[in-house]
């Protein structure tokens, strides 16, 4: 795809007419089309429309440079923040009522100054219940059992991880909607609050009054919870106080931003958890990325080459039958009106599912490197990130060459 030449090809818009109009179709656009962000992007020559859908930008508008101030105004107003304030970031929120599902979409929205002015950046928040289930996240059969297995306790503290936009909060809502919440007093933290659960106690932090994480965990500790979600631990002092409420009997179930399973366990190590509360509180980690998912209508069989096919088979060996490696078929794009010429439309999970036992304790108390805690969880059956996505491209869901980009 190229994108330069996407944007040399589309005409400067001049004429809005009505620019309440125009913000509303935008919404309607971005959400008809299934995307997750709408950029709003100043440039010394006009106004850049872009939507990100799949992890992938796509070019919509470009406008002239005299609306840019009555767009970003209109956006400014609808979030409730201040029109005269450019000259530093601000954050809003916008509520659109989508007539095609009779709903109301959230969207989030950030400011910020650059060189041909305000930014805008806005995070669409759709919610779609049959996402907020475990059954829905793509866990493989063992990856479920595990997770299955740890939601038992009546304590430990849970973690999702991986980057922005890997879909860490679906999957920690699909956790918690694991629990019934009329038998468990269950109570959020959350920045902002994207899916709202019946008979959940969802509090929205507001860092502005000094309402943060932190604060908030000390206050919910006195609620009697049995279960607390955190939306992100972000610093020392909620990491701590996190690892303390699990060793109280509570369910803590959080994000975090690290790039594995095991560099999750080191991350908070290096935020000086005390080695000792984290090894007797941490129970499970799900590291996770959102991936490309072959179209179901131009999918095709694709013979490997030779040295694809031997990384396959050395990442599968581990765990995989010798017999089983005989013979492996995976499927490949073939172009379709379907998938709109971009052989994926949608997206799947995959997983590095790390269960703390009693194995790697001794490694969290002397503070061993990630790696290492990587070596022994694998040698204990922890499947990894890279043979998660190959199991899924043995499944004809995705690629080898999408797995392999893991590496």
């Amino acid at each position: 795809m190229d994108l330069d030449a996407d944007i040399q090809k589309l005409p400067i818009k001049k004429d809005l007419w009505d620019v309440v109009d125009y913000i509303n179709a935008l919404f309607k656009k971005a959400i008809d089309y299934g995307a997750s962000d709408i950029h709003v992007e100043p440039t010394e020559d006009f106004l850049l429309i872009r939507f990100r859908k799949d992890g992938d930008f796509m070019i919509i508008d470009k406008v002239h440079p005299e609306n840019i101030s009555a767009i970003v105004t209109r956006l400014k107003v609808l979030s409730k923040i201040k029109i005269d304030e450019n000259k530093k970031p601000q954050d809003g929120k916008i509520v659109y009522f989508y007539e095609a599902d009779d709903m109301n979409v959230d969207i989030r929205l950030s400011t910020l100054p650059t060189t041909y002015g305000e930014k805008v950046v806005m995070r669409i928040l759709k919610q779609d219940a049959s996402l907020t289930n475990i059954e829905a996240l793509w866990l493989i059969d063992i990856n479920v059992e595990k997770v299955r297995e740890a939601l038992k306790s009546n304590y430990w503290i849970m973690l999702v991880a991986w980057p922005t936009g890997s879909g860490k909060s679906t999957t920690l809502f699909g956790i918690l909607k694991h629990f019934n919440p009329l038998a468990y007093n269950i109570s959020t933290l959350e920045d902002p609050i994207e899916y709202n659960i019946e008979y959940v106690n969802q509090s929205q932090v507001k860092p502005e009054i000094w309402y943060t994480f932190s604060t908030g965990l000390r206050s919910l500790v006195r609620q009697d919870p049995d279960i607390i979600m955190v939306w992100e631990i972000r610093d020392k002092e909620t990491a701590t106080l996190a690892v303390e409420a699990a060793l109280t009997w509570h369910l803590v179930l959080s994000t975090i931003h690290t790039n594995s399973a095991a560099g999750t366990v080191q991350r908070l190590i290096n935020m000086w958890v005390e080695p000792f509360l984290l090894a007797s509180a941490m129970k499970m980690v799900i590291s996770q990325r959102l991936w490309k998912r072959l179209c179901q209508s131009c999918k095709k069989e694709h013979p490997l080459k030779d040295y694809e096919m031997k990384k396959v088979k050395d990442f599968l060996a581990p765990i995989v039958e010798k017999d089983q490696l005989e013979n492996l078929v995976f499927y490949k794009w073939e172009w379709c009106d379907v998938c709109r010429q971009t052989w994926y439309k949608w997206r799947l999970w995959i997983h590095e599912v790390l269960i703390v036992w009693d194995f790697l304790e001794p490694l969290i108390l002397n503070k061993e490197s990630a790696n290492a805690m990587r070596t022994i969880a694998i040698e204990n059956w922890m499947i990894t990130i890279v043979q998660d996505a190959l199991f899924k491209a043995l499944m004809w869901e995705t690629t080898v060459e999408e797995a392999l980009k893991l590496i």
